[in-house]
């Protein structure tokens, strides 16, 4: 049992001032990719990992989050007056029964690290996975945090997700640098949040998925506020590599950036496609634009 992973925390109390009005009462995480809530993809892919509690970090006006994982009684009635049964299949059963959700206010936007820390008293000593919603990872064949989770199986130590960004994009993101270790697993050797260009060799970047040994917590109550005046999740692992290894994992799948507005439409466009009801439509749509010019910008 010790080296389960079988909690998630998601931190979702963030403003989503990128999408503003859009977010301004609604939570950014509650944004659809077609007919689906960031938040659900997040939490069916830590479901998909066998963590069966979900923690989630909200702050004010995040009522919504916690209501899309409630039972709806009305709506479900509604539904089953009408007959309309595979509706009520989608709402009753967004998550599996054995799955349990627990929420967590965090009173003051302080960051990740921060957010991350408010789950302490619920995480306790075992390891969790830490799911940014607003990165939607669509894995190969699995899910990316089952990925992780086989990983950590094997190693027994923090594994962060990554990829390769352009260089001229790294300060925007935590930067890791790795050596290659006995197996051939990247094993970090230092992690800076939002370098300059200048200041680093690498271009590997975190992204939002973690899997975290408790000993983060310990490293998290004595960070100091970073870069923003926030208590930052990366130096909270800068100071662990001094203590316990850390991997980094470049996953199998494609991460659209959701927190971004082109990053969100790229995900529904390709999410679109794969739909099972309305993709072929959807296709054919957008052939149809494509041919008349209307795509073409001046």
């Amino acid at each position: 049992m010790k080296n389960q992973v079988r909690k998630a925390v998601f931190p979702v109390a963030g403003l989503g001032t990128r999408f503003l009005p859009a977010t301004k009462a609604n939570p950014k995480e509650m944004l659809p990719i077609v007919d689906k809530p960031l938040i659900q993809y997040a939490a069916e892919e830590a479901e998909e990992a066998g963590m069966l509690s979900l923690v989630f970090i909200i702050g004010r006006n995040k009522r919504a989050i916690p209501d899309h994982f409630d039972k709806a009684y009305e709506l479900e009635a509604e539904l089953r007056a009408g007959g309309k049964l595979k509706l009520l299949g989608l709402v009753r059963d967004i998550l599996l029964p054995d799955v349990s959700c627990i929420y967590l206010r965090q009173a003051e936007a302080l960051g990740l690290g921060h957010a991350v820390l408010c789950a302490r008293p619920v995480v306790g000593a075992e390891p969790f996975a830490v799911s940014l919603a607003d990165d939607l990872i669509r894995g190969e064949g699995v899910g990316c945090m089952a990925q992780m989770v086989e990983v950590y199986g094997r190693y027994g130590c923090s594994v962060l997700a990554v990829e390769e960004v352009p260089r001229d994009e790294v300060h925007k993101y935590g930067i890791v640098e790795t050596r290659t270790g006995p197996d051939g697993e990247l094993c970090v050797t230092s992690i800076v949040e939002k370098p300059r260009p200048a200041d680093t060799h690498s271009n590997l970047a975190v992204v939002g998925r973690y899997i975290l040994t408790p000993t983060i917590f310990d490293k998290l109550e004595a960070t100091g506020r970073g870069a923003g005046g926030e208590i930052q999740l990366t130096d909270a692992i800068a100071a662990l590599l001094k203590e316990e290894p850390v991997i980094a994992y470049p996953f199998h799948g494609k991460r659209y950036d959701c927190g971004s507005k082109l990053g969100y439409l790229q995900a529904t466009v390709e999410y679109g496609l794969d739909h099972s009801e309305l993709g072929d439509a959807f296709a054919n749509y957008l052939r149809e634009l494509t041919a008349s010019g209307a795509l073409m910008r001046s």
